[in-house]
């Protein structure tokens, strides 16, 4: 060996070794800078190979669902002319015969009815903004706010499982789950999905697990559900008397028995089982510490709002998120249930909003003082909008609306979105869109494409079919891209 290295490329077996060592060297030095540079796919929580399909503007997502639909007449979209035409039937020629709830589909009269609350603009955008967010108003110029959004759903179930899924029928992968499924997680010791609920003090709907569901994915790629309990994820704990190193072993068999069972039957689910109990042993560690929120500065709580520091509240979940982000979860989906006002809309929105508002704009800001703000989007909203017309009869003491699905408000901040503006516009009724149009195949394909995939390329054959979040419809917005 040593005469054929000298003869055939004129060097010497210690010259040979010691250029080898400095290649081991750059090989270790990379493992220590990138940790998953030679990380392989067994964890199950590794990116799809060719992912992402370009350079991603966001790395993670915030969602902050309103579950119940807010309406975007008393928050976001300003139309003076319903107060102007308080009490006037609705105009055929506006409503163009578009079907109704069964709520409101039997009343002889659709009285207009204009927001009780004032509203002025902010920011230098000049965005209207309803009093009833004086919080959110001081981050105005850091918001993109969609007043186009729109759905086929009209009802609770299907509009909230299309927003969250792609489709208005169950057995769908949710949002985050793509996600996991696509990109994987930036912390081996934390899921790629986590999902925080809370209650205000409206009218709620109810939420359930089929809106982060896995759907026909591996069911690693579930959302991780957080209680506002002192456990803050369930079953996590060992049992009374059984130490980590007794789990440690108990594990390491039981790997071993679905090793064999693999082998045997080579159902892919057993293998995600294998991972499912690996990932909830380096949870045990993980999340008490990262729950734990009494470790914050003061000038953090006052932030987010004292609530922050009570489990469960909207405000508790937005500070929880904000360090599950930090943390490298891909996408935390919050929802706080309570903005179904069909009723008493001056009673309870009010207290919803008071809820949010500052908990919300705390976030924001938060990130952004921690620079985490460009890699982080944040989205507010939720499933369809709310009526022009009063459901019901209408007073001067209160107002109630009902299900609009054909406009509606969001808005996203941070993230490689356009800071400070308002895109589209809905007509002087606030009931048809007139320009640039947003559905929600629209918005998943934009907000995928911000997290670097390609909505067409992310697909999943399922029963001979290759399905997509966006189903077979859906574009990018561009106008809302920084």
């Amino acid at each position: 060996m040593k005469e054929f290295l000298e003869n055939r490329f004129h060097i010497t077996r210690r010259h040979f070794l010691g250029k080898m060592s400095l290649g081991i060297g750059s090989v270790a030095l990379g493992s220590l800078l990138i940790p998953d540079l030679f990380k392989g796919d067994d964890d199950g929580f590794s990116q799809l190979a060719g992912l992402p399909h370009f350079a991603p503007r966001a790395k993670r997502i915030i969602y902050l669902f309103q579950n119940g639909a807010p309406s975007q007449l008393e928050s976001f979209d300003y139309k003076p002319l319903l107060n102007k035409m308080a009490g006037q039937d609705l105009p055929e020629s506006v409503r163009q015969g578009q079907r109704l709830t069964g709520m409101t589909s039997g009343q002889s009269r659709f009285p207009l009815v204009g927001s009780h609350f004032s509203f002025k603009q902010y920011g230098q955008s000049g965005a209207w903004m309803s009093e009833l967010f004086p919080e959110m108003a001081k981050i105005v110029d850091e918001m993109c706010i969609v007043k186009t959004m729109h759905t086929e759903a009209i009802n609770h179930d299907p509009a909230l499982t299309f927003m969250q899924s792609g489709a208005q029928q169950g057995n769908r992968p949710s949002m985050g789950a793509w996600l996991s499924y696509g990109l994987g997680s930036e912390n081996k010791n934390l899921p790629a999905f986590c999902v925080l609920l809370s209650r205000g003090r409206g009218n709620g709907q109810g939420v359930y697990s089929k809106l982060w569901s896995n759907g026909f994915l591996d069911s690693i790629h579930q959302g991780v559900q957080f209680s506002s309990s002192e456990e803050r994820v369930l079953y996590l704990k060992d049992p009374q008397g059984r130490n980590r190193e007794d789990t440690r072993k108990m594990l390491d068999h039981l790997s071993e028995l679905n090793s064999v069972n693999f082998k045997e039957f080579g159902d892919p689910e057993i293998q995600t089982r294998i991972q499912q109990y690996e990932m909830a042993y380096r949870m045990q560690t993980a999340v008490p510490e990262l729950a734990d929120l009494s470790t914050e500065p003061d000038h953090i709580i006052k932030m987010y709002g004292a609530d922050c520091l009570v489990p469960g509240t909207y405000a508790s979940n937005c500070l929880l998120a904000r360090k599950l982000s930090e943390s490298g979860v891909r996408f935390v989906q919050l929802y706080h249930q309570g903005w179904d006002q069909h009723g008493n809309m001056v009673g309870e929105m009010p207290l919803q909003a008071q809820d949010v508002d500052r908990a919300t704009a705390g976030l924001v800001m938060d990130l952004k003082q921690r620079g985490l703000l460009d890699e982080t989007l944040v989205i507010w909203g939720g499933e369809f909008g709310r009526t022009n017309y009063c459901q019901g009869t209408l007073t001067k003491e209160n107002y109630g609306r009902d299900h609009h699905p054909r406009a509606y408000t969001i808005w996203m901040a941070g993230g490689g979105v356009k800071p400070g503006i308002v895109y589209g516009e809905t007509d002087e009724f606030g009931y048809n869109i007139i320009r640039d149009p947003v559905h929600v195949n629209d918005f998943h394909a934009t907000v995928l494409h911000l997290m670097g995939l390609d909505h067409e390329r992310l697909t999943y054959k399922h029963l001979g079919r290759r399905y997509r979040l966006t189903d077979v419809a859906g574009k990018v917005v561009n106008g809302l891209l920084a």
